[in-house]
């Protein structure tokens, strides 16, 4: 009996359990980033260096998808034209290799902000209401595109699309007195950074503003310590292990037996 209850343990009988569904905490969220010619212009410093706004928004994009682990993200880049390069996907090596791949002029050199707008929530719609999500950078006025912005940003508002906007950009490269870089603001700049706050405002967003590579970095950090929607995982059905009883009889049989062959030999 004890090597037949032995048998029976090593087979590692097991039981499953009730259905669990625990919940995860997690995003969808989609990135539009412009792609316009005034992108190329080198007013960012980054690492001693003044880079491109392209290049410094790269970089700083892709320090907040390595924080994104367990999220959905997906890519809108636009210029004349707005355009997915991934959908939403929780494989956001290929997001960042995308965004890599990205240059100036790639969907234009205008800026279509109300055609981006439109095209992530038709990508978004199908999402749970509280997951949709959309990160918009810019620096540009919208110049392209069929769509008016505002009029964008209320069909997101209907859609429950919710908008948080960037306005992004230095003070213009090339001004200084003596060496020392004057710090201007145009007005079509304050103008276009009026029209992203209305879009924030209308979905229920915030709007930002980033004049150089510290600000940008701030305001996605900020961007990610907003609370993030608990969702139903997988259902589950947890493995019970049923081992231990046949285990400890077929313990309780042998000790019997040596007991047995104890007293017979005494």
């Amino acid at each position: 009996m004890a090597w037949a209850l032995l048998c029976a343990a090593a087979a590692r009988p097991q039981q499953l359990g009730d259905v669990v569904q625990p919940p995860q905490s997690a995003r969808d969220l989609m990135l539009a980033v412009a792609l316009s010619g005034s992108m190329e212009e080198r007013d960012i410093e980054l690492g001693g260096r003044v880079v491109t706004r392209l290049v410094a928004a790269k970089a700083v994009i892709i320090e907040f998808l390595e924080r994104r682990s367990g999220d959905r993200v997906g890519l809108i880049v636009f210029g004349r034209r707005a355009y997915a390069l991934t959908p939403l996907t929780r494989d956001l090596d290929t997001v960042r290799e995308q965004l890599n791949g990205t240059v100036t002029g790639l969907a234009g050199n205008e800026t279509a902000i109300g055609d981006a707008i439109g095209l992530a929530t038709k990508r978004l719609q199908s999402q749970p209401a509280e997951q949709r999500v959309l990160i918009l950078l810019t620096d540009g006025l919208n110049t392209a595109g069929a769509l008016d912005p505002e009029k964008a940003a209320e069909l997101a508002r209907d859609a429950g699309v919710r908008i948080h906007t960037i306005a992004f950009g230095g003070y213009g490269a090339g001004l200084s007195v003596f060496g020392i870089p004057i710090k201007r603001v145009s007005s079509d700049r304050l103008t276009d950074e009026t029209g992203l706050e209305r879009i924030a405002e209308l979905t229920g967003g915030r709007a930002f503003v980033a004049r150089d590579v510290d600000q940008l970095a701030g305001i996605y950090l900020e961007i990610d310590r907003l609370e993030p929607v608990k969702r139903p995982g997988q259902r589950l059905r947890p493995r019970i292990e049923r081992y231990p009883w046949p285990l400890a009889f077929a313990l309780l049989c042998a000790l019997l037996v040596l007991w047995q062959r104890r007293e017979t030999l005494r």
